[in-house]
């Protein structure tokens, strides 16, 4: 499996605090594991799928798409204004 990052991803990611890292690394090899865990949008975000990740305070949001053995990492942020952003 080929695995890549969008840029909007890469600047997410480096913003993230160590403990939040880990929490989306987690969520990121559930994905790894098993592709369809998230769940498809509808409208606009017809391609993309959502896979939430839990922490004791926050929820992470991961958008991602897997085609052909290629899982493309979109995104990933809290709910607010999440696919807002997502749509850009």
């Amino acid at each position: 499996m080929i695995i890549r990052q969008t840029p909007t991803f890469k600047r997410a990611y480096k913003k993230l605090k160590k403990h939040d890292k880990a929490v989306v690394d987690s969520g990121i090899h559930e994905i790894i594991a098993n592709t369809s865990i998230g769940r498809f949008k509808k409208g606009d975000l017809a391609d993309h799928l959502v896979h939430k990740v839990r922490d004791k305070s926050n929820q992470w949001l991961i958008a991602y798409a897997y085609h052909e053995g290629i899982l493309e990492l979109i995104t990933i942020g809290t709910h607010e204004n999440f696919y807002r952003d997502l749509k850009k």
